[in-house]
């Protein structure tokens, strides 16, 4: 009989959590649930947990405890509040695998929580090989935990990798679908609203990342992310406009050779090839279809319209602390964005001044990553 692997799912009420569990419904003999975590929606966790059963639940907001211990009453359920009950939770030792959709830097503690107690870790918060991958590298490497990519992107590349031994590589090349504003003018960039922004062409996915998509911070992330995950050099990263989303991402080899990995739009299978890695297991999503699927184009990305991804790539080579307060400062112009304090390219215009702003550390420790991401907090929110 197969041991079913522990999963404790970190964000489990966003796109990727939700995600997650419908891999594990159509998976009951693989996986079962030890923990479930949610920031602030209590209502949906508590219909988690009632299906779930899971060992224990933690909500980040105190202030919905009461309710969610309640809710849950009448199961075997162990409920808990506060961010740091969710980075001890990863602790307990039945868990095999962590999965970190939470979004934003909320998700670092938890994770260095995880890598700690040697647990696998699937990592969907791109935020945290963002704001702290040296940290983040050293400590997988002092504890010999793997990171297994959820980020479709990197799952692609990981993918592609697997089998190629010390093969070198020439070039990692991350495709992007362009978001929903590939063909806009700056002005017309100028009077995008909340509304447009959300609606992502391709993929369904949270707010924020669909807002981080729409600007290509996004996709700036993920440069910064297949640096750690993969030790690759900035010049050997690049993005490929690919407007319909069919490869996910490709890996070009010393010679010459490039392989890619292709597929429909649907997080589930890097979701569930974390999980299952190295086997892969039944899907019944659907497949390409190769009578529709007639053409694949690319171009490349303008920095000057979506001048986020060249800050990622400036922080990137940068290093210390400035992909930290390059977060820091997207964090707080999406969220004014979504509640329509300020406008679209407003968001870079904040950005870039925070940059120059924050204090530079070259080698920040944890505690400078926290008192960064504050101050980069302050100064964003100054400037609007």
């Amino acid at each position: 009989m197969i041991k079913k692997k522990q999963l404790a799912i970190l964000g489990s009420t966003g796109s990727i959590g939700t995600q997650a569990l419908e891999v594990v419904s159509a998976n009951p003999e693989l996986y079962e649930v030890y923990a479930l975590t949610a920031n602030d929606n209590a209502q949906l966790l508590v219909e988690q947990a009632r299906l779930f059963e899971p060992e224990a639940v933690v909500i980040a907001n105190s202030k919905k405890y009461e309710f969610v211990k309640s809710a849950l009453a009448d199961l075997p359920v162990k409920v808990y509040a506060g961010a740091d009950a969710i980075a001890q939770i990863v602790e307990a030792s039945p868990i095999d695998i962590v999965l970190t959709a939470m979004v934003g830097f909320a998700g670092l503690k938890p994770t260095m929580a995880a890598i700690r107690a040697g647990k696998a870790i699937a990592l969907a918060n791109k935020e945290t090989l963002v704001v702290a991958g040296e940290l983040i590298k050293e400590l997988a490497l002092q504890h010999k935990t793997a990171i297994l990519p959820v980020d479709s992107e990197h799952s692609a590349i990981f993918q592609c990798l697997v089998g190629e031994g010390n093969n070198k590589i020439e070039k990692l090349i991350l495709t992007a679908s362009g978001g929903p504003f590939r063909n806009h003018t700056r002005e017309q960039l100028q009077h995008v609203t909340k509304q447009e922004a959300l609606k992502h062409p391709n993929w369904e996915m949270g707010a924020k990342i669909t807002i981080d998509s729409a600007t290509m911070m996004n996709k700036g992330f993920e440069v910064i992310e297949a640096k750690w995950l993969f030790d690759a050099k900035p010049e050997e990263i690049e993005v490929v406009v690919h407007p319909q989303s069919v490869i996910h991402s490709m890996v070009q080899f010393e010679d010459g050779s490039v392989k890619a990995q292709l597929g429909l739009p649907d997080m589930k299978l890097p979701i569930s090839y974390a999980f299952s890695f190295p086997n892969r297991i039944i899907s019944t999503s659907p497949r390409l279809d190769w009578t529709q699927c007639t053409s694949l184009t690319f171009e490349q990305p303008d920095l000057n319209r979506f001048r986020n991804l060249g800050f990622a790539y400036e922080a990137m080579k940068t290093g210390g602390n400035l992909p930290c307060i390059l977060n820091a400062a997207n964090e707080v112009v999406v969220d004014a964005f979504l509640h329509e304090k300020i406008g679209f390219l407003q968001m870079s215009d904040i950005i870039g001044d925070t940059m120059q702003k924050a204090h530079f550390i070259q080698h920040p420790t944890y505690d400078d990553y926290v008192a960064s991401d504050l101050e980069a907090r302050g100064i964003s929110r100054s400037l609007f």
